[in-house]
């Protein structure tokens, strides 16, 4: 089978939707002989920043000098970005082999897409002898996919109100599915959460004898200025990459996850993991420009918390365009209601347009949560079309693209192509 016959095949997987649990995964990674138990790993959970925390702890690791894969979600314009060791993705071939070879066993079990992904991923890492393995979950966390693991540290980002329908609209409930990442022995970071969600999470760390370590208790805020100390390193001025505060919190959370999980007493190895995350990791979207005149930004916010920082972000430089507009795009079961409430005051002009997935909110969904709002849009059903009117315009304007990470997946794919 080539690789497109496989990617075909396995996008197709995507029919069965989410399927919460792990009766399918857990059969499954029998069958292949149970590579995840072969791995050292860091289970990564979060609301928000999952993604870049992740990212920061594979390049610090990298940058000490081990062997080290990456699992993260979803891909921007390659499939093979989800998976990859040492910055580099895993390989065409591996992929078409790994569908193949089981291709009977993924149609008689009906398994989803991320459960074939997440197994790839193990049998990858596996295969590669990787030192250790940074896996982000997908959703929630509890009946994820990936709480196959028996991590040897496990990091909640960020909790906040997100698919309510799957997860429960309370923070306790999100904290509890989240919470379930935790493992017995493993050590716990947390970032800056909600004091009930702490509460919740301490409970789980006491009750499965995880010692948990509390981002708020080893940072001092000077301003825009972040300093971390711990009894290992102490660090007052680094260089993070990535726009946004919350950066430097993903930046911080993951160094004092490698700082009290490793033994890594050399303050430049995490200083440079942090430096070097882009190139060691590839991340994208996070307030990542991909054009200057006129500027187009990318950023990966999709739910109200994402936006909150985004905006806080944005608000720097927003007063030196001569307009600036918007490109929305996101999944239905987001809370659209309020991220469009957060945005509308910032952009002379707001369009609206469908991400390519079956879980897009549709034009009609969300003309329906704009006219309840009073928020005056135009509808782009051409984004090709729309971005290319909208470089040859005006060169001092400025375009965030943001609401869904599939959407900017798409505006990659589209840009790329422009560019060729």
């Amino acid at each position: 089978m080539d690789i497109q016959k496989s990617l075909d095949k396995l996008f197709a997987l995507h029919t069965f939707g989410v399927k919460l649990g792990l009766e399918n995964i857990t059969n499954f990674l029998q069958h292949i002989d149970n590579p995840q138990n072969k791995l050292k790993t860091i289970h990564v959970a979060g609301s928000n920043g999952k993604g870049s925390t992740s990212s920061f702890i594979a390049s610090i690791l990298i940058e000490k000098g081990y062997n080290v894969g990456l699992y993260t979600s979803p891909h921007f314009v390659k499939f093979n970005e989800r998976i990859m060791i040492n910055g580099k993705y895993i390989t065409d071939d591996f992929v078409a082999e790994f569908i193949d070879k089981h291709s009977g066993w993924i149609d008689q079990h009906h398994l989803t897409f991320f459960e074939v992904t997440t197994a790839m991923a193990f049998e990858y890492f596996k295969l590669a002898e990787v030192d250790y393995a940074v896996i982000e979950t997908g959703l929630g966390g509890r009946l994820d996919a990936t709480n196959v693991i028996n991590p040897i540290a496990c990091v909640i980002t960020s909790i906040s109100l997100e698919h309510t329908n799957i997860l429960g609209d309370k923070i306790e409930q999100i904290a509890y599915e989240k919470g379930e990442i935790i493992k017995s022995g493993a050590k716990t970071f947390i970032g800056l959460l909600p004091e009930t969600a702490i509460k919740l999470i301490e409970k789980k760390c006491n009750a499965v004898n995880s010692e948990m370590f509390c981002l708020e208790e080893y940072i001092i805020e000077k301003n825009d200025h972040i300093e971390l100390y711990t009894e290992e390193l102490e660090f007052d001025d680094w260089v993070v990459p990535l726009r946004g505060k919350y950066q430097k919190y993903n930046a911080a959370l993951a160094s004092l996850t490698v700082a009290k999980t490793f033994d890594i007493d050399d303050p430049s190895v995490i200083t440079n993991g942090i430096k070097n995350v882009i190139k060691n990791t590839r991340l994208q979207g996070r307030y990542e420009t991909v054009n200057n005149k006129p500027k187009i930004i990318l950023d990966s916010a999709h739910n109200p918390e994402g936006i909150k920082s985004f905006i806080e972000e944005f608000h720097k430089e927003r007063h030196s365009y001569n307009k600036s507009l918007l490109l929305f795009g996101a999944m239905k079961d987001k809370n659209i209601d309020e991220m469009l409430f957060l945005l509308k005051d910032d952009f002379d002009e707001i369009y609206f347009t469908e991400v390519s997935t079956e879980r897009t909110a549709t034009l009609q969904q969300l003309k329906g949560i704009a006219d309840k709002a009073k928020i005056k849009f135009s509808d782009v059903k051409n984004i090709s079309e729309f971005l290319n009117n909208y470089l040859t315009g005006e060169q001092n304007n400025c375009l965030v693209i943001t609401g869904s990470m599939y959407l900017l997946g798409d505006v990659k794919s589209i840009l790329s192509s422009l560019e060729s």
